[in-house]
């Protein structure tokens, strides 16, 4: 694979360039003008060949190829003119700057190849150093004694400009000189031939107090010091021949590692809960998946016969059920205290209409599915199957113990309960998965992580999204009471029924919610939620049997949901 940089305007020509270096696996950056050619290849050193075409805005290509000569490392830099006219006097004249080749368009595979095909039999970046197999034996070297010798020379070149600039400042020829030789003794010890004529020429510029061309001379450091970089790293792709995928992922490595670093640099928390709160409250909306969203807005914009469609979608998902009810109720609110509270998402789908959804659907935020992604447990399917599963274990609770006024809003309080890690996700992509393998390595409750990373919980945050952007009271004391139900001071019923169907899933392993079941639950008559529950019940009510049959209703949603999984695009 080689690196090739086109100097041509048109581009069209850049474009069939582009389609002909991609068949040879070749990576390709186009520029139009000279200028952005020469500062491109300074900038990014890994470049095996140029093609140039004569006819350029501004400096012209014939002027920039004698620059390249002209300059004591660019000047094996191997330069072919391809362009679309060229005359006798032309050729000669590139020829004579020992151009590698000079073509006329149109582009031929075949001779593009073949010129790209002669940068490798001996690369120019290689003829400014020894050759390494020669040099180590003639000079008794091991290869990683003259890598280190290339990086301290990097380093040393590096630490000099600061002064060499000061004596350009100040015309001090002789302590200018003497700070180059030093970087010369490096160079020709370490077998950088190239960056040692480099600092040879500036020396002479400093003997002869030739101040503009020492000044204008001085930026060649800067490109030793990337070339050495190139020649120790030989394998490295530079940022400027990298595709807008590979941009993305090396940035995305970056702050990845913001997150998955913490807490061995001790940055922790990484971030804080004012600043968690301040991020919540800007939100424009509830954070939905990015599979979702798109599968309401397609949904939404088809202009759907009825709404059924998308009432089973929101129905079934945390993020749009949120958000809709939201929406609705703070449609309905009129600023009169009396106004009816909507808790039901298919009712909220219903009274929005066809309109509002599809403007609902526009506004939509997305949090991206894959970052949720952590094997073999977390993935965005199994937290799905874990607040689904919670919400239809609370609906199936409150049936059974004949709380029939509950069915509704417990099947939607445990649908949203775990809303928080839904934001963590769209305000920050990387730490959700930070956090997970933090919690799993030193064996704590993801809430301790955390707290650790965040200097909050995820229910917290879910809490604080809740009471800012207006979600049903309820659902915001689901939330915040659903680990401790026992100091609830409102719908103390409603949280523990929740609480209870999460622990029942997480026991049951329906779907994942963070924390690893526990082996040995204890029994359900000793549980907090329990505790709470049992006052809502006869007293010849058969414990042991409920406790049976809702953990039989769990492996039955279980396989019903897993079943479900392979089908599961959006809901």
């Amino acid at each position: 694979m080689a690196y090739i940089l086109l100097v041509d305007p048109d581009e069209v020509a850049q474009k069939a360039m582009k389609g002909i270096l991609a068949r040879g696996n070749h990576r390709f950056v186009a520029v139009a003008t000279a200028a952005e050619a020469w500062d491109f290849i300074r900038l990014n050193v890994k470049v095996d060949l140029v093609l140039v075409e004569l006819a350029l805005k501004g400096e012209s290509g014939l002027a920039f190829i004698q620059r390249l000569k002209n300059d004591v490392l660019l000047k094996v830099l191997p330069v072919v003119v391809y362009t679309a006219h060229g005359d006798r006097d032309s050729v000669k004249r590139i020829l004579a700057l020992h151009a590698q080749n000079f073509l006329i368009k149109p582009y031929h595979d075949d001779a593009i190849f073949s010129e790209i095909a002669k940068t490798a039999i001996n690369p120019w970046r290689l003829q400014h150093f020894e050759e390494e197999n020669s040099f180590c034996k003639m000079m008794g070297f091991t290869p990683a004694h003259v890598h280190k010798m290339l990086d301290d020379l990097r380093t040393a070149i590096e630490v000099a400009r600061t002064p060499l600039r000061k004596w350009t400042e100040l015309r001090a020829a002789k302590s200018a000189a003497e700070e180059l030789e030093i970087l010369s003794t490096k160079a020709e010890e370490a077998g950088a031939w190239g960056v040692d004529a480099c600092l040879k020429e500036l020396i002479d510029f400093a003997q002869q107090e030739n101040w503009p061309e020492f000044d204008q001379h001085l930026e060649q450091l800067d490109f030793s010091v990337r070339l050495i970089f190139r020649h120790l790293n030989p394998s490295l792709s530079p940022e400027g021949f990298l595709t807008s995928h590979e941009l993305n992922a090396a940035a995305e490595a970056q702050s990845r590692a913001v997150w998955t670093n913490a807490a061995a640099e001790n940055r922790c928390p990484v971030t804080s809960w004012p600043q968690l709160q301040r991020e919540i409250e800007n939100l424009a909306c509830c954070p939905v998946i990015d599979s979702v969203v798109a599968s309401f807005q397609m949904t939404a914009n088809g202009h759907p016969a009825s709404l059924n469609s998308l009432m089973d979608l929101v129905d079934k998902d945390p993020g749009l059920s949120a958000q809709m009810l939201i929406a609705v109720n703070q449609l309905k609110h009129t600023g009169k205290d009396d106004f009816a509270v909507i808790e039901d998402p298919r009712l909220a789908v219903g009274l929005l209409g066809e309109l509002r959804l599809f403007s609902q659907g526009k506004a939509l935020i997305a949090a991206e599915e894959r970052l949720m992604l952590a094997p073999p447990l977390s993935s965005w399917p199994h937290y799905w199957m874990f607040q689904l599963g919670t919400a239809r274990i609370a609906r199936y609770t409150c049936h059974y113990l004949e709380l029939s006024g509950l069915e509704a809003p417990a099947y939607t309080a445990g649908l949203l309960h775990d809303l928080g890690k839904l934001l963590l996700l769209r305000l920050h992509p990387f730490a959700f998965q930070a956090i997970l393998a933090h919690a799993r390595e030193h064996e704590l409750k993801l809430a301790d992580a955390e707290r650790l990373f965040l200097g909050a919980t995820t229910r917290e945050m879910a809490v604080h999204f809740a009471d800012k952007h207006g979600l049903p009271r309820r659902f915001a004391n689901v939330m915040r009471w659903i680990d401790t139900p026992e100091k609830a001071t409102e719908d103390a019923e409603l949280i523990a029924i929740v609480s209870l169907a999460r622990d029942l899933c997480r026991h049951n392993h329906v779907g994942f919610g963070g924390d690893a079941p526990s082996d040995h639950p204890i029994p359900l008559a000793d549980t907090a939620e329990w505790r709470v529950l049992r006052g809502s019940v006869f007293p010849s009510f058969d414990l042991k049997k409920f406790e049976s049959q809702v953990h039989a209703e769990c492996r039955e949603l279980k396989q019903e949901l897993h079943g479900r999984l392979s089908n599961y695009a959006v809901a």
